[in-house]
């Protein structure tokens, strides 16, 4: 929320110049008729051209409709049903930093089948909105939209079976610097589309370009709910813009307003679309001769208290709501009459991260390679996949180029490293296995069906490979030793080829399944292949059959194998019986164990008790990765009613004991605070180990302040005490709010994570000891946590108490207050550790260490408050060091000092 205001008459001069340059020129505007064939310029003097240049796909047809002029015609062009994006490349460049985006869909029945299609449409990477022309007809988008492109993709998103996107018209209008992003700190990587654009006080229909040089389209309110008692108000002022707020609003519309005339209460009841996060900006224009003041409510919430409305100027107050699926916006008079001049309503929209230009870069060579035009431009994955392509996010994981002509595996596909599959079964590949080393991350490569000759050099650096499948190619020789080092391999299909040897020692075990029919002679045992290595010649050997010998009594050979056979058969019997009475008495155990356990966790508190399978339908089967530890992998999840999980997997070799699990659960069930990421629940069953967390999308500390996973985002010097405000909270609870107290042990920056609002929550109890004795004052113990972070005292001790956790914390802050982590490799060797580095320079009040990014914008005893309270915390000597609840009290005053400055520098 936020407020602007400036004198309007400080703009009168600027009357002239602004005309010429901006009322009589449409520079930047594009406007697109959408299969028509002609130029013309319309009722309000902007010139309109056929789409054809921008697109090169699609049909057209005219409809004989016009809104308001039904005898008339008007083009269209439709998309009959395919799979793919159909877009418009758009010119955007040196058009403006930010645009407005308005496209017309209509149906009316054009192709006579009666059947309004729908389907989706899409900005850059992210879809925007689902087209139904069966509900609306015709239908109207608009969308703000931030550019960074020279070119930018308006696509239709056709859905099976739902018809053919069509379209009439495309808009693209630059908007002014600065505008529709004051409010909006909290939501990086967003767009806006319009719910609403109200002219306030005026009924005689919309208003749009010349009146608004952007040629927003402004509605009256006659078609919306404000209560009876308000009149509609307007003034006739000498001047044509102000220029006074980022969104310049044309004197047209600020020149008429709602004003309260009987009673206290001015309200507009607002529908929106969808559930989700709305951007609100209330404009108001003083152009009474009193000063009007009133609170403004959104939907009852008092979001600002006796705003007052000077004369002659302009102000606006920019407002944000998440998860909203209503709107009442409310005036309530203090003194005089309440007013509005105009509303706007956007819903809020993320934007998905674009794809690495050098995986963009690398797909693009790779196409040009196939000599197919394969339809690959603009972005990847978003806003859907490429054809052959799977992503996870923005990043490409599956590539799919069968039945194509490559002929060789070029250095490009090197450049693809996040790739887990790789198809390029059947491309007419020869020669040996290159290029494909640098691919950490591949599990699946299938590499079939061509004429592939020698194994090469590179795969043993595939650590990550599962499945090879090579079979049906020309590879000669031995199989290398090297292909032992893929210890995750599970299936090496090598069938069909020119091999021949023993197969190396290194890949026989149990977990590895290697196809080798149609070969030479390929086994683990020497003798088997002796004779083909001698007799080249010599084809796939075939199954021998020995034919019965007849004997007239028993051998002495007989006789030995039947008795050594029957006492192996008691054996075998014996074996099985232990086994089974074994297995009912465990089976009877488990069961009395897993019914105590189920009535124990009813009074944990425990949210849910995850079945396996539950799990993997919430994972979908363990699809997305979004953290690894040395415990294992964190999976995202979505329970049945829609909420978002983090699901952390226990490698096996980290699990506990089951009753050693069963207590970790107890202990964090009874662990509840704001500032701790809660437990959902947690399954333990089929030899796995799962806890389900509250997911928080807002990534982790780390990510903001280091860019990891391309989540860097410059965090303000306010922003940063508060989420150490927050993580301080929850240690605090952990040392002095829990029964039993609890030391957390591995306390760091990617332990600490943010919700979409950025507040922070301390999370990752793998490690964590309880104090069982109050009057404890530590635990002896292994030592455990991350390096830079490590307390040196318990190092050396084995000694842990909190303020091994408050020296942790204190790392955390110097990295908030310098910017860098605590261990680097790089600079002079005193600035490798970042405690003994920046210790001297805090201490004697030298901010130059400071992180660049905040500096100049932070009050300095805010900063040095914060600085000494960090200093003090990772002292060598704990005894010396504050404890977390001293730290958490100094650094809420170092976060009011940094307030109350920030808010004597806006007034």
């Amino acid at each position: 929320m936020d407020r602007h205001c400036c004198s309007l008459v400080n703009y009168l001069f600027l009357f002239c110049a602004f005309w010429v340059a901006a009322f009589c020129d449409q520079d930047g505007f594009l406007s697109l008729t959408c299969g028509g064939s002609t130029n013309y310029t319309d009722a309000s003097n902007i010139s309109w051209i056929p789409d054809s240049s921008f697109i090169s796909l699609g049909n057209t047809s005219t409809i004989d409709y016009v809104e308001g002029t039904p005898s008339s015609t008007v083009p269209v062009r439709f998309f009959p049903d395919s799979q793919g994006r159909k877009c418009y490349r758009l010119p955007v460049k040196n058009v403006s930093s930010l645009i407005l985006v308005r496209a017309q869909f209509v149906y009316k029945n054009y192709d006579g089948a009666n059947k309004p299609p729908s389907f989706s449409v899409s900005l850059g990477t992210a879809t925007l909105s689902n087209i139904d022309l069966s509900r609306k007809d015709p239908w109207t988008e608009e969308y703000v939209w931030p550019v960074n492109k020279d070119i930018l993709s308006f696509c239709l998103l056709s859905i099976q079976d739902k018809g053919s996107p069509v379209i009439s018209s495309l808009e693209v209008r630059p908007l002014p610097q600065g505008a529709y992003t004051t409010g909006m700190e909290d939501f990086p990587n967003t767009s806006l589309k319009k719910s609403h654009r109200i002219n306030c006080g005026y009924t005689n229909g919309s208003l749009r370009y010349p009146s608004d040089p952007y040629d927003r389209i402004w509605d009256s309110d006659e078609n919306f709910s404000p209560f009876h008692v308000s009149t509609g108000f307007k003034v006739q002022l000498s001047f044509n813009r102000t220029g006074v707020i980022n969104e310049s609003l044309p004197a047209s519309v600020l020149q008429t307003a709602r004003v309260l005339a009987r009673r206290n209460l001015l309200a507009y009841n607002l529908p929106l679309n969808t559930l989700g996060d709305y951007y609100i900006i209330l404009y108001f224009a003083g152009i009474l001769p009193v000063f009007p003041s009133f609170d403004v409510l959104i939907n009852g919430d008092i979001v600002q208290s006796n705003y007052t409305v000077k004369t002659s100027e302009v102000s606006a107050l920019y407002v944000t709501r998440k998860g909203i699926h209503s709107l009442n916006v409310t005036l309530k008079s203090t003194s005089f009459y309440p007013q509005l001049n105009a509303i706007e309503v956007y819903e809020i929209l993320d934007v998905p991260l674009e794809a690495s230009s050098t995986t963009v870069s690398a797909l693009q060579v790779i196409q040009q390679s196939t000599g197919l035009d394969l339809g690959w431009q603009d972005d990847p994955c978003s806003p859907t996949s490429w054809d052959h392509i799977e992503c996870e996010a923005n990043v490409v994981t599956t590539l799919e180029l069968a039945n194509m002509n490559l002929r060789s595996i070029s250095p490009t596909f090197g450049d693809l490293l996040d790739l887990k599959s790789l198809d390029l079964h059947n491309t007419s590949l020869t020669g040996e296995i290159e290029n494909l080393d640098s691919l950490q991350h591949l599990e699946k490569l299938n590499l079939s069906f061509n004429q592939l000759t020698s194994f090469g050099s590179g795969l043993e650096s595939l650590i990550s490979l599962r499945i090879l499948d090579l079979q049906n190619n020309s590879l000669q020789g031995a199989v290398p030793d090297s292909l032992g080092e893929l210890v995750d391999l599970h299936l090496l299909n090598l069938e069909n080829n020119k091999l021949q040897g023993t197969l190396p020692e290194s890949l026989n075990r149990e977990s590895l399944e290697i196809r080798s029919l149609g070969n030479m002679c390929l086994s683990f045992s020497t003798m088997t292949c002796s004779d083909v290595s001698s007799n080249p010649s010599i084809e796939t050997p075939q199954v021998t059959i020995f034919a019965k010998k007849q004997h007239t009594g028993y051998s002495h050979l007989a006789i030995i194998l039947g008795v050594t056979c029957g006492a192996l058969l008691v054996a075998i019997l014996f074996i099985s019986l232990s086994v089974f009475l074994y297995s009912t008495r465990r089976k009877k155990t488990e069961v009395a164990y897993s019914t105590r356990t189920a009535i124990d966790m009813r009074s944990w508190n425990v949210a849910k008790i995850f079945t396996y399978k539950e799990i993997k339908v919430a994972t979908s089967n363990f699809k997305e990765v979004i953290g690894r530890g040395s415990f294992g992998s964190v999976y995202l999840g979505k329970l049945p009613q829609g909420k978002l999980v983090a699901v952390k997997v226990r490698f096996d070799k980290t699990q506990l004991g089951a009753d050693s699990f069963i207590n970790e659960v107890h202990l964090l069930s009874q662990i509840r605070h704001q500032n701790l990421v809660s437990l959902e629940g947690f399954c333990c069953e089929s030899k796995q180990q799962i806890l389900v967390y509250e997911y928080l999308p807002g990534g982790s500390l780390i990510d903001h302040l280091y860019g990891v996973n391309s989540r860097k985002v410059s965090l303000s010097w306010v922003r940063r005490l508060k989420i150490a405000v927050d993580a301080a909270k929850g240690l605090d609870y952990l040392h002095n709010g829990s029964e039993p107290r609890i030391i957390h042990r591995d306390v760091k920056c990617s332990n600490i994570l943010l919700d979409v609002e950025m507040n922070a929550k301390v999370c990752d109890f793998g490690l964590s000891k309880q104090v069982t004795q109050a009057d404890a004052s530590h635990v002896t113990t292994v030592v455990k946590g991350t390096a830079g972070y490590l307390d040196p005292e318990y190092y050396s001790s084995q000694q842990l108490t909190e303020k091994s956790d408050v020296y942790s914390f204190g790392v955390v802050l110097l990295e908030l207050i310098c910017g860098r982590e605590p261990l680097r490799h790089s600079g002079t060797p005193d600035s490798f550790n970042l405690v003994l580095w920046a210790k001297p320079y805090l201490q004697a009040g030298a901010f130059e260490i400071v992180d660049e990014s905040i500096k100049g914008s932070f009050d300095v005893e805010s900063m040095r408050k914060a600085a000494l309270v960090a200093i003090k915390s990772v002292e060598r000597d704990a005894s010396q060091r504050p404890s977390i609840a001293q730290v958490l009290a100094e650094l809420k005053e170092a976060y009011s000092l940094q307030l109350s400055y920030l808010a004597s520098r806006d007034m």
